[in-house]
């Protein structure tokens, strides 16, 4: 598998993820829980990460940093690696934990923070379907979920729950006194609930960068600085970034699902595990005999059959 691009400067800032090898968990309890967040305080003070937020779910992980010195891969490389290894040590078992190498996309703050702040804490309650609402009844379980840096925000942590090492410096983004940005912060938090969060990582360009023009000038000089493999797998990345987006143009007002769904997998090319925990099937295996079934009746369907062909020309035009 090819290595994934990184572009990493001075006071830049990430959106981190990573998952369970084979979608298994990487946390079993909440010791696994606590010391994962004691190794992330580590990570902070030996490679000066600064954490403005964090969830912690059972088979993955998502964290909102700014690196100060430049050292995005040092520092998560060190944090997954130290962390696997105490996990291995404590549950008496050995090999992998998460799924390959991070991802990380590089985010414009002043453009995306309240955003991905959100979409971040909202994980434990936000449906996989993410046209559906996040369900009012979970605003209980959501105040109450230890795991997150939300009730850090909220002003609600208990006395020595919050890390020492969190940093909420990006409160400021909904009020300029801690007092107002803590209550624009919850009353914006709580408008989430009964209605659809669209998704920040939606508007990703060129696969890497959550931001503006600026930003994304930026980067492309970077890159285009690097020459080689390295730049050749950016603009593939790219390509498949920009056919994406085309395809979720194309099916936004498309009723029929089976076609979405077909659209995505086939057109787009997006990997049917993750569509299939979007949608609500057990396995990838469920998203792809969508497609092909909707291909054998579109066989025998001609109106079916000439939709399905002007999609693929719009996308490949």
């Amino acid at each position: 598998m090819a290595r994934p691009i990184r572009v990493e400067f001075e006071g830049a800032a990430y959106h981190v993820t990573s998952r369970g090898n084979e979608q298994k968990e990487i946390f079993h309890d909440d010791i696994d829980r606590r010391r994962f967040l004691e190794t992330l305080g580590q990570c902070c003070q030996r490679f000066g990460l600064v954490v403005q937020a964090y969830c912690l779910m059972p088979n993955h992980y998502h964290l909102l940093v700014q690196t100060p010195r430049a050292n995005l891969s040092r520092a998560i490389g060190w944090l997954q690696t130290t962390y696997c290894m105490r996990f291995n040590r404590r549950h008496r078992r050995c090999g992998h934990l998460v799924q390959g190498r991070f991802k990380a996309h590089l985010i414009d703050a002043d453009a995306y923070a309240r955003q991905l702040v959100r979409y971040v804490h909202l994980n434990p309650v936000r449906p996989r379907d993410r046209r559906k609402p996040v369900p009012a009844d979970r605003k209980r379980f959501f105040e109450s979920y230890l795991w997150s840096s939300h009730r850090a925000y909220a002003g609600t942590a208990a006395r020595g729950e919050r890390p020492e090492w969190l940093c909420t410096e990006w409160l400021s983004y909904w009020g300029d006194r801690a007092a107002q940005a803590t209550r624009g912060y919850v009353a914006d938090i709580r408008s989430c609930f009964g209605r659809p969060i669209p998704r920040p990582l939606e508007d990703l360009r060129g696969g890497l960068v959550l931001g503006s023009e600026a930003l994304w000038k930026k980067v492309r000089k970077l890159l285009s600085g690097r020459g080689g493999a390295e730049e050749l797998r950016w603009r593939k990345r790219q390509n498949a970034a920009e056919i994406s987006r085309r395809v979720a143009k194309l099916i936004e007002a498309e009723p029929d699902r089976r076609l979405q769904i077909w659209a995505r997998v086939r057109l787009a090319g997006e990997p049917a595990s993750v569509l299939a925990r979007e949608l609500g099937y057990a396995d990838g295996s469920g998203v792809h005999r969508v497609a092909q079934r909707l291909e054998a009746v579109a066989a025998q369907q001609p109106k079916l059959k000439g939709t399905m062909e002007r999609l693929k020309n719009a996308v490949m035009s």
